[in-house]
Order: C-alpha cells, then sequence, then structure tokens
C-alpha cells in the first residue's frame, strides 16, 4: 500500500522530492508552503517556471506534477507550517519529509515527529554540501545531531550562502529514499565538488531533551 506522505516545502527540496515520490509510485502526496514562486528560485526548483514568479509555490507544483504525473494525488495545502499546526498534520501522513531552510523549523519538525512517533525526513543543503537524516521512534532527533542548537542568524542558508542547484535534487531524492527505505539514525553527507556520500551513525544521546532515555514519555509528549 502506498504511504501518505507529507513534504514540508515547494522549493529546492521539496520539488524534486515530489518528482523522485511519484517515480517511486508513491499516489497520495501533500505539500504544504506558503510562500510565493521568486526569480531566485528558478534554478533549483524545478516545477516553477518564469511565468509563475508571483504565484503560490504549491499552485504552481501541483498543476505541473499532476500533469506530468496524472495518477498522483497531490493536495497542496498553503500554509506555514508551524508549533500550532505540525501535530495534526503529522498524525495525517505516514511520515513527513522537510524541505525547510531554518534550523528553528527543522528542530521544531523533528520534536513534533518525536511526539506524534510520525517519522521524519530531514534535509538540509548549503553552497556544497548536503546533509539527509532521518528521525523514527527508537532513533535519535535531530537534537541528538545538533546538541547545542545554532540561532538561525548564525546559520548559513540558501538565499545567504548560495547553493548547488544540482545539489539540492540530489539530497531531495535521498530524502525520499531514506524515507522509503532508509533507517533511523544515520547521518547521510554529500560532497556536491566531489560526488562523495558519507554515511555516518548517529547515537542517540541519553540526554536529549526529547529522546533520551532519561526523559520521562509524559514529559515527551507534553513538551
Amino acid at each position: 500500500m502506498s504511504p501518505r506522505v507529507l513534504v514540508i516545502g515547494a522549493g529546492g527540496l521539496g520539488c524534486p522530492a515530489v518528482l523522485a515520490l511519484a517515480l517511486e509510485g508513491v499516489r497520495d502526496v501533500s505539500v504544504a508552503d506558503a510562500d510565493l514562486v521568486e526569480p531566485s528560485n528558478l534554478h533549483r526548483q524545478l516545477w516553477h517556471h518564469d511565468s509563475d514568479v508571483g504565484r503560490p509555490k504549491v499552485e504552481s507544483l501541483a498543476v505541473r506534477a499532476q500533469a506530468a504525473f496524472p495518477e498522483l494525488r497531490l493536495e497542496a495545502l498553503r500554509t506555514r507550517v508551524d508549533a500550532t499546526n505540525a501535530a495534526g498534520l503529522f498524525r495525517a501522513h505516514d511520515w513527513v519529509l522537510d524541505g525547510t531552510d531554518r534550523v528553528s523549523v527543522k528542530l521544531m519538525l523533528s520534536d513534533v515527529s518525536v511526539r506524534t512517533g510520525v517519522p521524519l525526513v530531514y534535509g538540509g543543503v548549503v553552497k556544497f554540501e548536503g546533509l539527509v537524516f532521518k528521525v523514527a521512534p527508537g532513533g535519535p532527533c535531530l537534537r541528538c545531531v545538533y546538541e547545542e542548537a545554532p540561532r538561525d542568524e548564525d546559520v548559513a542558508t540558501c538565499s545567504s550562502a548560495g547553493v548547488l542547484g544540482s545539489l539540492a535534487g540530489v539530497v531531495g531524492a535521498l530524502q525520499v529514499e531514506a524515507g522509503l527505505r532508509g533507517t533511523a539514525g544515520t547521518l547521510v553527507r554529500v560532497d556536491g565538488l566531489t560526488g562523495a556520500v558519507r554515511r555516518v551513525k548517529v547515537a542517540q544521546n541519553p540526554g536529549c531533551p526529547m529522546c533520551g532515555v532519561e526523559v520521562p514519555q509524559r514529559a515527551r509528549q507534553d513538551a
């Protein structure tokens, strides 16, 4: 049975992820994004064209993706996923793909994954480096990777540092691979300059404030 997948973000990661999901035969996909298409998006966000500038990203993506894959049931959610609606969206899907670009949002999504038990596949790409990491029940969460969470303003993003457009496509596809067949706790690092892919096993931090064994289950649910 095809899983129901939520893709958060219709940009550099979300666009290739939707393509990869459709090619894998996944038929039920929701895409959530509140942003509009901008000219700077076009070199790496494959569903958006020049004529879509100023158009909602989820609308542009949905029209072209469903034209390419008529069997795809794609729900376009023009909304920003935040702490008020994330848990409900997670529970309505089998797993979630993170295509956002802010550390604070990524950590929030990881926390929601731990609380709801719905797997999340993190993805990040800046300049020439890409990262993929799957959060699932019983495994480490993103806070185990970033023990001291950096501030958004201290972290380079696509808009501030640039990104190799083709690398975003590779990372989006690897996120789908991780979501469908990957195991929790493996951090995948992709070097866009050399093409090297390195997989590093991340251990669960017993003292992690979200998923650590020292955190009572009730506290996790209430966090």
